[in-house]
């Protein structure tokens, strides 16, 4: 028989209001969809519920209207009236659902007397109360009256307590002081896991978990006297305590049964609220459902929803616990995961022909670093991005932590274009040598590369080294914050900002006169700032000195992509953060290919941009041709330009951008050619598209082993691991992180 689905459409936060038939309406307020079918249990529905709208459990109320009655409303309160409300619209696909938030209200004690003899007053008809109003907030106790007897060893003593009713109903009734857990919703339905002698169960695991819910939704605890994978013997914790009970597997049907059980407890089933069976697996079974909605599910509001839910009191440790337990049985195991490098590596190389995938291990097998780039990436840096590669480093906060190590380039848009990551131990400069040499035979062109990246000793090394006749720029973010860690003296941070602004204008300034103007400027507010900054290699930096090509960025930052990508997968085990990376390129790659398709112009959009912004200042401009390709351009100021040599303007603008500025706009328009032309090829829209020509192919089953002859090195996780839990407080990458100054 076909089951039943419905899609449920929540709403709350608005009121009902009564039409001229008597008929109720529901305007305004939040609504979302939920599908629920006749297999749907009611507290799982009220648990979704609650999540969705961000509230308590204890306080959904879940009402509908009947087909074709909208002046009465159906209260929903158990897995049969679900049921009857999916029956009811069996000839449709929604059904409009209602959460209504019952407020829970602390007793009043002006509006109690003191003596616990009171009766109801004030009605004509005695209403019962409904025990779903006998549920206190866990942060909300009752305040007893003075006067009022209670007896500290019987938790049924009661005081009077005014319950605020709909209007025209009042009465006032006592209630019972008992402990909050005595009301934990979220137990009641445990209240009947252990049900006694022959009850059987499946295996140990299943037995041990229904008898740790027993014993919380009745407010106890115990301890095992025997316990094994045959049999389980636990009596009552409380000394000298009757209750007890025994379970042992069955030889015939290998079931667990219960054998013996005194269901008593002559110790008067004392409160128990310290958590002592919410045992790691018990928490993770709770939690689990939501981290899958809420990834960011917070140890502390696991303790309060558990105190709130179940009345049990957790220590942070104990959620902590919990959640990490719950988080391996989503994600799968961290440990395990390591062992799959090999099998990894395999898959990629085999689904994407020319990628590169690639690990090491140390000498006791654990693991030290893995190298990952996708034929995609590769062939759309050969084919389409500037010879130029951005270097960042980005701390993971994983449960063996590590670093990813990233190389990115800029497209024909300017946008960030993936090439290669790494995962490895540590940032150390060994790792940076592996990851350059794995990197080199991929990205090896004519033309020299130009790396932007921290000006480190040992990468600095690596890249003279590998690529030899290349260019390393430092990152200008770097030199700014390391001058302002190192600069001498007191100087306020407005002095500081204004010296940050110098340095960044003399690193941008495409001539050497303006770059000494800068750094002069500096020199009047601290000498020793000056001669840290000549002496900190200005020609890796400065555009008036530097000899590589890189069209103008002098920083790294284009590593976030990858922090933001990282930050979103840095919880998962190592396979699956891969191949959730992978997944971001390849969406990347799809929707920028799509964008291009649109596109009407010769160059890329920011491109386009930027040479119409230049072709606007050509008016004021007068060109004289001096001596054969040479011409002289006057404006603001005079320029040089020759056009028998590429992209060469004393300005220096065309050479530093790739772009012809307005005095070569000017000169090209006077001899009758095209300024696209003599744009860099980079930036065309054809060369875009082939950037994201190429397709990354998905992987299958990245957590499985793969079959295979030859005999795969075992790899485990890292050996050395940071001491306690580890931070989830997200960082960004190392240009990042110290970006504040």
């Amino acid at each position: 028989m076909a089951t039943k689905r419905l899609i449920a459409i929540c709403q709350s936060g608005a009121e009902f209001e009564t039409e001229k038939d008597d008929s109720l309406s529901y305007r305004g307020g939040d609504a979302h969809a939920i599908y629920i079918d006749d297999q749907t249990k009611f507290d799982d529905f009220k648990m979704e519920v609650a999540e969705m709208f961000g509230c308590s459990i204890s306080t959904v109320s879940i009402k509908y209207f009947i087909p074709g009655n909208r002046k009465t409303l159906i209260s929903v309160s158990d897995d049969k009236d679900l049921e009857r409300m999916i029956k009811f619209h069996g000839d449709s696909i929604t059904v409009d659902v209602y959460i209504i938030m019952e407020e829970i209200v602390a007793p009043d004690d002006s509006s109690m007397p003191a003596s616990s003899s009171s009766r109801t007053t004030l009605s004509e008809e005695v209403l019962p109360l409904d025990p779903a109003l006998n549920v206190v907030d866990d942060t909300t106790q009752p305040n007893i009256p003075l006067g009022a007897s209670l007896n500290s060893d019987d938790d049924t003593d009661s005081i009077d307590a005014h319950i605020d009713l709909p209007p025209g109903i009042a009465f006032v009734l006592p209630i019972s002081v008992v402990p909050y857990e005595k009301h934990a919703k979220g137990a009641e339905q445990w209240q009947n896991t252990i049900t006694g002698v022959g009850q059987k169960f499946s295996s140990i695991h299943e037995y041990r978990e229904s008898l740790r819910k027993y014993a919380i939704a009745h407010q106890f605890a115990f301890r095992f006297i025997k316990n094994d994978g045959h049999r389980v013997t636990a009596k009552c914790k409380a000394e000298g305590c009757s209750w007890r009970i025994h379970a042992s597997k069955e030889s015939a049907t290998q079931l667990i049964s219960i054998k013996t059980m005194n269901p008593t407890h002559t110790c008067g089933g004392g409160a128990v609220s310290s958590g002592l069976q919410a045992t790691r697996s018990w928490v993770a079974s709770i939690v689990k459902e939501k981290l899958k909605v809420f990834p960011e599910y917070k140890p502390k509001d696991i303790v309060n929803d558990i105190k709130q839910e179940y009345g049990i009191d957790l220590n942070y440790y104990q959620a902590w616990r919990g959640k990490e337990s719950a988080k391996e049985h989503l994600q799968g195991s961290h440990k395990d995961a390591y062992s799959q490098l090999p099998s990894l590596c395999e898959r990629i190389m085999e689904t994407n022909p020319g990628s590169l995938a690639t690990f090491t291990t140390k000498e006791d097998s654990s693991f030290h670093r893995l190298f990952i780039s996708f034929h995609a990436s590769l062939s759309g840096f050969v084919q389409g991005c500037r010879p130029l590669l951005f270097l960042d480093s980005i701390p993971l906060k994983s449960k063996y932590q590590g670093m990813l190590l990233t190389a990115t380039a800029a497209d024909g848009d300017d946008g960030v274009f993936p090439v290669a990551f790494a995962v490895v131990d540590a940032e150390t400069n060994d790792n940076w040598h592996w990851f350059l040499l794995q990197l080199k035979p991929a990205v090896s062109r004519s033309s020299p590369l130009t790396f932007i990246a921290d000006r480190q000793k040992g990468l600095q090394e690596s890249i003279s080294k590998i690529f030899k006749g290349s260019y390393h720029g430092y990152c200008l973010r770097y030199i700014a914050e390391q001058l302002v860690r190192d600069l001498k003296g007191q100087f306020s941070h407005e002095v500081k900002r204004i010296m940050i602004e110098d340095l960044y204008r003399a690193a941008f300034a495409p001539k050497l006169e303006d770059f000494h103007t800068s750094v002069e400027n500096i020199k009047r507010i601290s000498l020793d700032a000056y001669t840290w900054i000549m002496q900190s290699e200005p020609q890796n930096w400065a555009n008036s000195f530097f000899q590589g090509a890189r069209y103008n960025h002098l920083t790294s930052n284009f590593g976030e992509l990858f922090y933001n990508w990282a930050a979103n997968a840095h919880e998962l085990p190592i396979t699956q953060m891969v191949d959730a990376i992978r997944e971001k390129i390849t969406e990347l790659i799809s929707t920028r290919r799509a964008d291009s398709d649109q596109w009407l112009t010769r160059l890329a959009p920011s491109m386009e941009e930027k040479l119409d912004n230049e072709s606007l200042k050509v008016c004021s401009l007068q060109v004289l041709q001096t001596t054969g390709s040479i011409f002289e351009v006057q404006g603001e100021s005079t320029e040089v330009v020759d056009m028998d040599r590429c992209w060469d303007c004393s300005c220096k603008g065309w050479q530093l951008t790739g772009l012809p500025c307005c005095h070569a706009i000017a000169v090209i328009n006077c001899i009758g050619r095209n300024p696209y032309d003599y744009c860099s090829r980079y930036f065309t829209t054809e060369s875009y598209r082939l950037t994201y020509a190429k397709s990354i192919q998905p992987i299958l089953d990245v957590d499985s082993p793969m079959q295979s002859d030859s005999s795969q090195v075992l790899v485990t996780p890292p050996t050395r691991r940071p001491p306690g839990r580890p931070t989830t407080k997200k960082v960004g990458s190392q240009e990042a992180k110290k970006r504040k100054l």
